[in-house]
């Protein structure tokens, strides 16, 4: 949702006569948040405790570029090296270095460090894993933001307020999964089809996987979930009923880094 200076304002005195002044009007504006407050949708999709398991026996690479792809374009994900002028266009080293992902791909050795396992595991260096925000159970991100930009909802789900957002970068030093991005240029030139739903961001903020909560505010599955073809499923963790707690109880399943402490949401079935 593009959101102009005029619609803050607006939304600002909505806020007001809503009685919801106690709650600042820019993190009204984060993705799913303004309209969960002010429109409740009684088809949401909601959750105690959100989490995903990724079943790395169903995700090939085709199917894992199309979650990426699908992500990246509902969300506004710029590509630098894909202008969508051609004065734009900048060498590689300055695409790796200001790339901007919310969902990647990784080859074991580089996603677990620490868990591997000799000739046992020898068919997982092949694959490879496809990464987002672990949405952790107590994220350093949110305790290191000096302006909470970034914080975990009550169901699981670490946001981030572009608006509040002062690009300190702290947050990308305490996430130990590499999990955020820096703009460190206007990302808006190498937005080749941009999706006017979904607000686009500036030079000097971070951004993440928000778990796609604008979609769970309406109803629908995350985008990569829906496009993965069962290869990523989300579900309650509190439920003992949902799908995430059978696939779980079914399956051998592993975490990026769970010995740092930060008790990561993203399960992968190996």
């Amino acid at each position: 949702m593009s959101i102009s200076r005029r619609d803050f304002l607006r939304i600002a005195g909505f806020s007001t006569l809503f009685g919801l002044g106690a709650k600042a009007a820019f993190e009204m504006l984060a993705p799913g948040e303004l309209e969960a407050k002010l429109a409740p949708n009684p088809k949401a999709l909601t959750a105690q405790r959100w989490a995903m398991v990724v079943d790395m026996r169903k995700l090939d690479d085709q199917t894992a570029q199309r979650c990426i792809e699908a992500c990246h374009r509902i969300h506004n994900v710029p590509d630098f090296g894909n202008p969508v002028n051609p004065e734009d266009q900048v060498n590689p080293q300055d695409q790796n270095r200001w790339e901007i992902k919310w969902l990647w791909k990784e080859k074991f050795e580089h996603a677990f460090p620490g868990q591997e396992q000799p000739y046992v595991a020898e068919r997982l260096h092949k694959l490879n894993f496809l990464l987002l925000c672990n949405h952790c159970n107590n994220p350093p991100c949110v305790r290191v933001c000096p302006t909470k930009a970034t914080w975990k909802r009550e169901d699981g789900v670490v946001m981030m307020d572009q608006h509040r957002c002062i690009g300190c970068r702290y947050c990308m030093a305490a996430c130990p999964y590499g999990a955020r991005s820096f703009n460190w240029r206007n990302p808006r030139p190498f937005i080749k089809n941009e999706n006017q739903t979904y607000p686009t961001r500036e030079i000097g903020v971070v951004e993440k996987c928000t778990l796609c909560a604008e979609r769970l505010a309406k109803g629908q599955l995350p985008a990569c979930v829906e496009v993965s073809n069962g290869a990523l499923t989300v579900g309650d963790l509190n439920d003992a009923k949902s799908k995430v707690r059978e696939l779980l109880r079914a399956n051998f399943t592993i975490r990026r880094k769970p010995q740092l402490g930060s008790n990561p949401q993203v399960y992968y079935i190996v």
